[in-house]
């Protein structure tokens, strides 16, 4: 089984997470990735704790199924690899600096003279343009600027940081996935290729979508727990009488109704369904006081038999020991170096004609330099050649 993107040749020059993410997808699904990695300044994420056989668990499922060629590209004769792989490759992914690619002379200009149906994938914190393109940021900076972390947390304990990276992860690496497919798409009709642009602050300025369009329509600023869904509703977290957590998301009256009758508070349903902020206030602190009479499992008990809407909040450890994730096989089990195999978390994407089976965790620094060389027509002479003179590793 060689998966729905078989026929796709990726060179992956990215690093740490959402463009090695966004790589891992199109592995996954059945596309030859090779990263580029430099062999003097290693990917941070190789070292990132914790470690698995003296592997960092992170960067072997972020990098399974890709081969790696460590190659110095300050060298001329590393940019010469380059330019023959970028012959027969579909899509370049890099994760730089803007400017970065082109002073190494691998821009997209470079490249697509070369290839002009190449498709050349960059993925930045604010993009190619504009006075911050130059600018250094992290995840909790993207969110911070794009308007999502004033509308996420505690008025009195101010924004949340979160326990994912929404920005590299849903503004870079998906964002950057659906755009580079949507170009082999544009690509079937007019045998071109093309540069897309992809800045993580853009993209997740773009998953304001209800609030953002409320306020461009509206003028409603989306302040803290001022709205429906950001803990300005009993759309809220409650807790248990033994300190855990359960979310309630019983919107729709029919759930209002279950989860009420759940709670043995029939009278709630009238508050739960009135807009008015004091009316949602009130039903809050009214469930809170229903929450702390039960310990959590007993609530888990209970609301195992209403379609109210409510739902545990689990560890993850205890996520994927829940019977629906069991279910949805969503740990796969990976192949070592050695040959023992190592739990990740599996594709999410369910084809009908199902997915190759994972091949390998992220490889080792430079495991597949020869191969890779080789089949391009280097000997093995000039391969070592290469290696002595540290062009590559």
């Amino acid at each position: 089984m060689q998966g729905p993107l078989a026929s796709l040749k990726v060179l992956d020059f990215s690093t740490l997470l959402p463009g090695p993410f966004a790589s891992l997808l199109l592995a996954d699904m059945g596309a030859e990735v090779l990263r580029i990695e430099s062999p003097t300044r290693m990917d941070l994420l190789r070292v990132l704790p914790p470690h698995d056989a003296g592997v960092s668990a992170s960067h072997a499922y972020l990098n399974r199924n890709k081969r790696s060629l460590a190659l110095d590209l300050k060298r001329p004769e590393a940019l010469e690899v380059v330019r023959q792989l970028v012959q027969d490759y579909d899509i370049v992914l890099e994760q730089f600096r803007p400017g970065v690619m082109e002073r190494l002379g691998l821009g997209y200009q470079a490249l697509k003279a070369i290839n002009p149906r190449l498709i050349y994938v960059s993925i930045t914190g604010y993009g190619q343009t504009g006075p911050y393109r130059d600018r250094a940021g992290h995840d909790i900076n993207y969110l911070a600027l794009a308007g999502l972390a004033s509308q996420t947390g505690r008025r009195d304990q101010g924004p949340l940081p979160l326990g994912i990276q929404a920005a590299d992860i849903a503004g870079g690496s998906l964002h950057g996935v659906i755009g580079l497919l949507a170009a082999v798409i544009a690509r079937q009709h007019s045998g071109q290729g093309q540069y897309l642009d992809v800045s993580m602050t853009d993209c997740v300025f773009s998953l304001n979508a209800m609030a953002g369009a409320g306020y461009l329509a509206c003028g409603v600023e989306p302040g803290m727990e001022q709205q429906v869904l950001n803990g300005g509703s009993f759309y809220d977290y409650y807790r248990s009488r033994d300190g855990r957590w359960l979310s309630v998301g019983s919107l729709e009256p029919v759930f209002m109704q279950q989860l009420c009758q759940a709670l043995g508070r029939p009278e709630l349903v009238a508050q739960g369904l009135s807009p008015l902020p004091e009316q949602q206030q009130a039903l809050k602190q009214a469930l809170q006081v229903e929450f702390e009479k039960h310990d959590f499992a007993e609530l888990c008990q209970l609301f195992a038999g209403f379609d109210a809407c409510v739902e545990p909040v689990l560890s993850l450890g205890e996520a994927l020991e829940h019977p629906q994730l069991q279910a949805r096989q969503l740990v796969s089990q990976v192949p070592r170096e050695d040959g023992s195999r190592q739990a990740q978390m599996a594709c999410p994407l369910k084809f009908s004609e199902g997915l190759p089976e994972p091949r390998h965790i992220g490889a080792r620094l430079g495991a597949h330099s020869d191969q890779v060389l080789e089949e391009l027509g280097y000997s093995a002479e000039r391969i070592e050649a290469l290696r002595r003179e540290r062009v590559i590793a």
